[in-house]
């Protein structure tokens, strides 16, 4: 009897120390599991911010079903769609690669991160996409910037060249966008893939950062940070990132300084032809940047048109300053922005004659000036633009120097161009006679 009695007690004891242990322990983490499975069916429905969110249907049929013909681009970071809806209009519609996020977690906090930023420089997030089945797609949809991308202008896709005026514009444009990732938002934000095709033109030609697939927190403070994976576009990189591995802000700027060095010379990031041999724009450019010659390195398309030299040099010599080999050496974001505003507003406000004439009135010779003639180059009359290029009407034509001291014309007519001649006075006067008389009896005839 006392056995039983015994036993039964030691039985309550266990079942009541089960319990206590089911409730402090394995009921609570049966909960938890049930609450984090229910945020990954809702995802993104639990936080209060103002996006859309899509179903993955709607965006195959805006996109049929993600066709070649409504591809617009691709990247590091996935495939960028143009997606035609009924009310919102046309959008770009940014797929991701598989192995662009991890974790479902990762993109949602890409897309919280995203929903903060808000600048006219900007390309705006308007929604996303999060499917669990399957591979489990991972879409952002941003607003549709119609007018291509700077890439596009500076190859000639556009069949087009861009003034001095609006390619300053846009550099304004792009440096406030990138300024307001920097400094605007907290923590800041380190785009870590700047390049011209991740700049869109809107209206107005107004510039809009995008691509924010690589973005990076920023860095609390005068910090950096340590990343275990370079990513970026080669060319653009800058190297005191790729070699040490520190990733900072001004990461940024040394891929923005190429950009200017583009928007001045139009060429590209690194020249693979046979006689560059892989040479980098900006060492291709820093010897005439640092004599003050700009019009060695600028784009021939700016010839055709009035172009503001002082406004070109500017720029380019703001971009060398943004290549600095030291990263704090260079400037801030928003003083590259200050920079390039106050070049703009001064030429503005002066009265230079910027006349599109003055570029072709220039001396001949050797692409090598004499010391005596190195003032006079400064000056639109005087600029050496050999061995450049200018496209009309969509067609290009090379500029070639023609070495006046080495030429003698046979022609009688044009013995007034040798280097010992005056001028057209000395052309034979006999035969400017000849061809009077001949074209009366043609016309008679």
């Amino acid at each position: 009897m006392m056995v039983g009695f015994i036993a039964g007690i030691l039985s309550v004891m266990v079942v009541a120390s089960l319990y206590c242990l089911l409730r402090r322990k394995v009921i609570p983490f049966l909960k938890r599991g049930r609450t984090v499975k229910g945020k990954e069916k809702k995802g993104l429905e639990y936080d209060k911010i103002s996006l859309r969110c899509f179903n993955l249907e709607e965006l195959e049929k805006a996109t049929d079903n993600f066709s070649q013909d409504c591809l617009l681009g691709s990247g590091a970071f996935g495939n960028v769609y143009k997606g035609n809806f009924g009310i919102e209009g046309t959008l770009a519609i940014k797929r991701a690669h598989c192995e662009s996020f991890l974790t479902a977690e990762q993109f949602r906090n890409e897309v919280r991160l995203l929903s903060k930023v808000k600048h006219r420089n900007l390309v705006s997030l308007v929604g996303y996409c999060e499917e669990q089945e399957g591979h489990g797609a991972k879409i952002l949809v941003y607003e549709y910037v119609p007018n291509g991308s700077l890439l596009e202008y500076m190859i000639g896709k556009r069949g087009k060249s861009l003034t001095w005026r609006q390619r300053v514009k846009i550099a304004i444009g792009a440096a406030r966008g990138i300024a307001y990732l920097h400094e605007g938002v907290k923590p800041s934000i380190i785009h870590r893939d700047i390049k011209p095709s991740n700049i869109l033109l809107g209206e107005g030609f107004e510039a809009k950062v995008s691509d924010f697939g690589l973005v990076k927190s920023g860095p609390i403070g005068d910090q950096s940070h340590v990343s275990s994976q370079i990513k970026g576009t080669p060319g653009y990189l800058d190297p005191a990132y790729c070699s040490s591995f520190h990733l900072s802000t001004f990461s940024d700027v040394y891929s923005f300084g190429v950009i200017l060095l583009q928007l001045v010379s139009v060429r590209p990031v690194v020249d693979s032809t046979k006689n560059q041999n892989n040479l980098h724009i900006v060492d291709w450019s820093w010897p005439s940047l640092e004599k003050g010659n700009v019009e060695e390195i600028l784009d021939a398309n700016l010839l055709c048109e009035p172009c503001n030299m002082k406004v070109m040099l500017k720029m380019g010599q703001l971009a060398m300053k943004c290549v600095a080999p030291v990263p704090k050496h260079r400037p801030t974001m928003t003083q590259v922005c200050q920079e390039l505003e106050a070049a703009l507003n001064s030429a503005d406000n002066s009265h230079v004659d910027k006349s599109p004439w003055k570029g072709f009135r220039r001396s001949f010779g050797s692409s090598q000036h004499s010391a005596e003639s190195s003032e006079s180059r400064k000056s639109m009359e005087n600029h050496d633009y050999s061995q450049s290029f200018v496209s009309i009407d969509g067609v290009g034509f090379q500029k070639f120097v023609i070495d006046m001291d080495s030429v003698s014309f046979q022609s009688t007519m044009l013995k007034c161009l040798e280097n010992n001649s005056t001028g057209v006075d000395n052309v034979d006067k006999n035969s400017l006679r000849r061809i009077q008389e001949d074209e009366a009896v043609e016309d008679q005839n």
